[in-house]
């Protein structure tokens, strides 16, 4: 804290305000009240205590920094800007425009350096959670006594509205519960909300409730003070205990004298005349748009080029590593490859039909602890159903404060913290994630499953009890809009296989998957063994079984359905009409296909076609046709046996029967 330039210092905290004030300004859109108010606390991180270098922004033993307030996204990019990151005053000019470098929320990688996407309050501290752990366990792995490649903390700036949402006392109770002690989370109390202040609907004291999640908590009562917030930071970094929560009291607009302390400076422009008496206040030039001087560009390029070196040394160090330890060296390469996850896609060609009735859940927990062998970097567990839904990894040890070399993690019964956190893995790097739960509390966690979709995270969801075959728990556990929920989210596959060969297929193709999330939607009860094909599968839907002759009609089914379908075509021929069957786990995968291969399995000619699904029918129709039909659910379930609702919702082949001989 020694010899720190306090003028200049300053002069940068108020290019970050001036440059934030401006964009927005020019936008016509945005939210100046955060990075006026929290711009020393930016600046202070950034400045003197992350580790990061502009030349490789993808330095594995990077500090992290996830702005889990997104709205208050120009901070980030006003600090990506002065500390000389691939971010021009040019692109700063740009924000919120169409396909621009800053976009209004920050959206992972765009720019590069962007570590996460943010906006939806509290996800930004989920996933620092989840960076966090994957350093805590990553260095668990590799680290040696002499050589600690893995040794780098977290940092995550959020808000009054990020301590609201539900999500980030979830993710907090994990961080302490685990001790993450290289996560630190600056809170921005400048008790401000759109609404105005937040003194009707948010009193608790948020420092104990940091206290009692198992966070050291630090009070820093002005939030321009630069050297009591580099304190608070340093006394965060010296202690290995415990995680650290730093109440920084800011105040909203800051500078601004119309707007300074209101809600009017939250979420729209300060507006011109406000913007000049802005950098009046700040005794910048008021003729000048975008204006930072050079000098406060050398001087951050000064304090970078200090620490620039960190890498270098760090560089050098692995390299002895890797002399020093080459299977360990080996084994840091494999968990940052997707070479072995990509030959996946070739061994479906082996994928085994089922030979005895089984519950698609079984059959993924066996796939699942095939894989974890494959890949010592898979990593996840469940919101307290591990033994229900079939993702404990035998053998492996529960990730936790005494054993963060554990692969098994415990979430509890957090979904949506759970799945914020498992992104969180995935994007700090080197870690493979998965999350389950029963498919009914899909809508606890479908935000973040949103958000790794968005994120082009090849998230893992493994949501068993699938349907009505929860049987006797009810409506309340009996899935039924929830399928069709999950498949409208864009860039997102859905898994619905039918037996051992699609289940085995649907893991493969959501191990090998780069850029796409995928759920695997599994049955709780057994299902009849079918002749399902797992290259066929990777295609999404495929002929499972043909008509005797030219095909008639058609058949389409999913999951449990499939069995049925192929009972009623049986009955069917024997009655001399023919039916073809298909089995369609993935509509994603299918719609990829090309033209010519859609058209074979289901021929325009053939207009009499019915859909099978346990679930809401919403979607089938661009399947089936104005000719066609669908038999499915679109009312709640009902508390019965699982074969007595099948039966009551008319899955029964008479059923299926009855309805095709009726088109």
């Amino acid at each position: 804290m020694e010899n720190r330039d306090k003028v200049m210092e300053t002069r940068a905290v108020n290019a970050i305000r001036v440059l934030s004030a401006d964009a927005i300004q020019k936008a016509k859109s945005g939210h100046p009240g955060l990075p006026l108010g929290a711009a020393a606390m930016g600046f202070e991180l950034w400045a003197h205590h992350m580790k990061f270098n502009p030349v490789d922004l993808e330095w594995e033993d990077r500090d992290r920094f996830v702005l889990s307030a997104g709205h208050g996204s120009m901070l980030l990019y006003a600090l990506m800007n002065l500390f000389g990151w691939n971010l021009g005053i040019e692109d700063i000019r740009q924000f919120r425009q169409l396909d621009s470098e800053t976009p209004g929320h920050p959206e992972y990688r765009n720019p590069l350096g962007v570590e996460a996407t943010t906006g939806p309050l509290g996800a930004g501290i989920a996933m620092g959670v989840g960076m966090a752990a994957a350093e805590a366990h990553l260095a668990a792995v590799f680290n040696k006594p002499d050589y600690k490649i893995v040794d780098h903390r977290t940092y995550v700036l959020c808000g009054d509205g990020c301590m609201m949402e539900g999500i980030s006392s979830e993710a907090m109770s994990l961080a302490g519960t685990w001790k993450l002690d290289k996560l630190t989370l600056l809170y921005d109390a400048n008790r401000i909300t759109i609404e105005g202040s937040i003194d009707g609907v948010f009193t608790e004291d948020v420092g104990k409730r940091a206290e009692a999640f198992g966070f050291k908590v630090l009070d820093v009562p002005d939030g321009n003070d630069l050297e009591a917030i580099g304190r608070a930071l340093d006394a965060a970094k010296a202690d290995e205990s415990a995680p650290y929560f730093i109440i920084v009291h800011t105040e909203i607009g800051y500078g601004c004298p119309a707007k300074q302390g209101t809600a009017k400076s939250h979420g729209e422009p300060l507006g011109e005349e406000n913007v000049r008496a802005l950098k009046e206040f700040l005794g910048w030039p008021q003729d000048k748009d975008f204006y930072v001087p050079q000098d406060i560009y050398e001087y951050c390029g000064s304090v970078i080029r200090e620490r620039a070196g960190a890498m270098e040394e760090w560089r050098d160090l692995f390299s002895a590593y890797r002399k020093a330890y080459p299977e360990m060296a080996e084994l840091w390469d494999k968990y940052h490859s997707y070479d072995e996850a990509l030959s996946l896609l070739k061994e479906a060609d082996n994928a085994t039909p089922s030979e005895k009735a089984d519950a698609t859940r079984s059959y993924s927990g066996k796939v699942l602890n095939k894989l974890k062998d494959r890949f010592p970097n898979l990593m996840g567990g469940s919101a307290d159903l591990a033994p229900s839904v079939k993702t404990e990894m035998t053998g492996e040890a529960y990730f936790g404060k005494e054993c963060p070399e554990g692969r098994n993690v415990r979430f509890g019964v957090r979904e949506m913290a759970m799945t914020g956190i498992a992104n969180g893995l995935l994007l700090h790097g080197g870690i493979r994630s998965f999350v389950s739960t029963f498919f009914v509390f899909s809508d606890y966690l479908k935000p973040m499953a949103r958000l790794a979709a968005i994120m082009r995270l090849p998230q893992i969801l493994v949501l068993s009890h699938d349907s009505i075959g929860v049987g006797e728990d009810g409506p309340t556990h009996e899935p039924v809009e929830h399928l069709c929920t999950l498949r409208s989210i864009p860039n997102f596959r859905v898994f619905r296989p039918a037996g051992r060969a699609e289940v085995e297929a649907a893991w493969y193709a959501a191990m090998a998957s780069r850029e796409t999330p995928t759920a695997l939607i599994l049955t709780r009860q057994k299902v009849d063994p079918v002749p399902d094909d797992g290259k066929k599968a990777l295609r999404g839907a495929y002929v499972i079984r043909e008509s005797k002759g030219t095909p008639e009609y058609i058949l389409i089914a999913t999951g449990s359905e499939v069995a049925l379908a192929l009972k009623a075509q049986a009955r069917l021929e024997d009655e001399g009409f023919r039916v073809r069957v298909v089995s369609m786990p993935c509509m994603e995968l299918f719609e990829d296909q090309s033209e010519e291969y859609k058209e074979s399995v289901l021929p325009s000619s053939i207009r009499k076609r019915v859909a099978i699904e346990a679930l809401s029918g919403f979607g089938w129709e661009r399947y089936t046709g104005l000719d066609g039909a669908v038999i499915s659910i679109n009312r709640f379930g009902k508390s019965a046996p699982a074969d007595v609702l099948f039966s009551y919702f008319g899955f029964t082949v008479d059923h299926v029967i009855d309805v095709l001989k009726r088109l």
